[in-house]
């Protein structure tokens, strides 16, 4: 059964091409590269033991999907393929806008033409905003955006909602990802941030591998236990598990509901403070920071109700934080040897 994953070769993209093949599917990259790098497709051989089947091109461009839908039968689609940090996207809205919204609908254009018929979502708890209530659950409001990034996330899900509600063939799942983190066992992918990174792992092993100076802490003066931002940091390979459940959820027609929304992370917040004592702890590994000002667009705190993946989709975590660390780390290490 063939699968596309648009954006495949990125850090979440990749990894669910692992568990795809893991669980019997034939899994199709469709990436451009601009955030990521072809090393991956080598790797992915590596991993798997069998040649990867992937495409370079852009998913803004219409004759990217007529050549891809034409070649292959496609049974379903997991849609990664989006610009994702924050504070660039404050910077440069246009680009976020063009690549995360445009391209979505384009993509729906093109599956109603060549009639397929189930789509994964890649979407975000940025369309939480700050939750009035912890944690979030999928019946908290969605709250004005923070942040460029987090508004074309909310407007692709009310996209692809209006759009399955509209088509009788059209099914769709969108998951809420959290704070993805660690790396595969094999050391062989992970998170490849072009230039500065954005996230707080990858910059922090870079920092602690020399790559770069201190950690910069966002912020001591959030009403936190200890003043520093909370996240729910789940490891990436759960979160690629998750997409392959919904995308056999949705394959199978086990939904009475044509489109449907999951929060994935793990339930469990951690402040930027208790990440770097646990990262010390699995590591042994010293960090070194520096207290910044607070970014424009993040805020206090959210973490995730996980009840709903659990119950409907039969999904749960099964990595620690410590563990999503210490793969974190050792990706980190196989960059630098």
């Amino acid at each position: 059964m063939q699968i596309l994953i648009t954006g495949g070769a990125g850090f979440i993209g990749s990894h669910t091409y692992v568990v795809l093949k893991e669980n019997g599917y034939t899994p199709i990259i469709v990436d451009n590269f601009s955030n990521s790098s072809k090393q991956v497709i080598k790797n992915l051989e590596i991993i798997t033991k069998e040649a990867v089947i992937y495409e370079e091109g852009d998913v803004n461009d219409p004759q990217t999907y007529d050549q891809l839908f034409t070649k292959y039968d496609i049974k379903g689609i997991i849609h990664f393929a989006a610009s994702k940090a924050v504070g660039e996207s404050v910077e440069n809205p246009l680009k976020y806008y063009r690549n995360n919204v445009a391209a979505t609908v384009l993509l729906l254009e093109k599956m109603a033409q060549y009639g397929l018929s189930n789509l994964v979502f890649s979407s975000s708890c940025t369309v939480y905003g700050q939750p009035e209530t912890l944690p979030a659950t999928e019946e908290s409001p969605v709250q004005p955006a923070t942040s460029p990034y987090g508004n074309s996330k909310q407007i692709c899900e009310e996209i692809i909602r209006d759009t399955v509600a509209a088509s009788t063939s059209l099914k769709a799942i969108a998951l809420r990802y959290f704070n993805p983190i660690g790396a595969h066992e094999s050391a062989l992918i992970g998170e490849l941030p072009l230039g500065t990174p954005a996230n707080l792992i990858p910059f922090l092993t870079q920092s602690v591998a020399g790559l770069r100076g201190p950690l910069q802490v966002w912020g001591t003066d959030y009403p936190t236990p200890d003043g520093t931002a909370i996240r729910d940091y789940i490891h990436v390979v759960d979160l690629a598990k998750a997409h392959v459940k919904a995308l056999a959820y949705l394959i199978d027609g086990k939904s009475d509901v044509k489109y449907d929304f999951f929060n994935i992370g793990t339930g469990q917040g951690s402040s930027v403070m208790e990440v770097i004592l646990a990262f010390e702890k699995a590591t042994g590994k010293k960090v070194n920071y520096e207290v910044r000002d607070r970014r424009a667009g993040d805020i206090t705190a959210v973490y995730a109700s996980t009840d709903k993946s659990n119950q409907v989709l039969g999904w749960k975590t099964e990595y620690s934080l410590e563990r999503a660390l210490q793969d974190s780390w050792k990706w980190q290490e196989s960059l630098i040897k």
